[in-house]
């Protein structure tokens, strides 16, 4: 804003007082005033206010002619700016648009209202639709989670019928390998059996100074080894059991528990028996076993057993 002390300097330099006043309400300054002044010196008052009369429409044309809107022209829609306009094109991927000097009305009380209430409803409408997704996905992932978990069950039913098979083929082979351990220890009694009766009658031969009897002749006369009775025939087994401190000679019914072996074995020694342990077919008979007879545990006819 001029001062009245530059609008006087400007009278005191000479210049006229109405022109002074143009030039500082043109300039806002001192120095720029007296440049205003010397560039329309030429000028009449009249003049000066007609170009002042023209420049201020000019510039009022100017602000008519500023974009007061933006539209579409792909739709024709309208839009105050251009956060409106960007909306629109996120939507329906229109691209054209051009400014616009028309201006639009801000909505009535009811325009604003039937607005609000169709806003409402379109976030509604989303919310259902966005709900009912939301239904499916849950439904699907579920329908995944059983998948998962049938797949998982099948893979550890697969494991145990495996670990079954495994577990039934092992005993398998220790019954067939006691079958056969046993076999071997029977056909290795006869076999002792038979040398005695042979080396009894040699000995027989020999005190009575008669020839020896021949290998053939022995052979023929009493076979190589008697068929033994089967193991449910035997009444009670013979048992040797090795400690610490020496082995230990019994003879047990085959219906005794082994708890109740282990129970007299432990007297013996002195000691709580922890468990048995057999050599050949190796297996252990822990507490698990002590409910069990010899019968039932084929320790029968005989066996040899490590005291643990």
């Amino acid at each position: 804003m001029a001062t009245t002390s530059d609008h006087d300097q400007l009278i005191s330099m000479g210049f006229d007082p109405e022109k002074s006043k143009m030039a500082l309400k043109a300039s806002g300054g001192l120095a720029d005033a007296i440049d205003w002044l010397d560039k329309n010196a030429d000028k009449s008052i009249e003049d000066l206010k007609a170009e002042e009369t023209t420049a201020a429409e000019a510039k009022a044309q100017e602000a008519a002619d500023q974009a007061r809107s933006l539209v579409c022209n792909e739709c024709g829609k309208r839009f105050r700016g251009t956060a409106e306009a960007e909306y629109h094109a996120s939507k329906t991927e229109h691209q054209d648009f051009s400014e616009s000097t028309e201006e639009i009305k801000p909505l009535t009380e009811e325009e604003k209202k039937a607005k609000l209430a169709e806003l409402r409803e379109r976030m509604a409408a989303k919310k259902a639709i966005q709900s009912e997704k939301d239904k499916e996905d849950a439904k699907r992932n579920e329908q995944i989670s059983r998948k998962k978990t049938k797949e998982s069950e099948d893979i550890k039913e697969q494991l145990r019928v495996k670990e079954q098979i495994k577990d039934a083929e092992k005993k398998r082979k220790e019954k067939q390998d006691d079958i056969d351990a046993k076999k071997k220890i029977k056909a290795q009694i006869a076999a002792d059996k038979e040398e005695r009766r042979l080396k009894a009658e040699r000995d027989k031969a020999a005190r009575a100074g008669q020839a020896l009897p021949s290998q053939q002749e022995t052979t023929t006369a009493t076979p190589a080894a008697t068929t033994s009775k089967p193991a449910s025939e035997y009444t009670e087994s013979r048992m040797r059991f090795q400690t610490e401190s020496g082995n230990i000679m019994k003879t047990y019914p085959v219906e005794t528990t082994l708890f109740e072996v282990a129970q007299a074995i432990g007297d013996e020694i002195g000691r709580d028996v922890e468990s048995f342990t057999q050599n050949f077919p190796r297996k252990v008979f822990g507490k698990d076993f002590f409910d069990q007879t010899l019968k039932e545990l084929k320790l029968v006819p005989s066996a040899s057993l490590i005291v643990k």
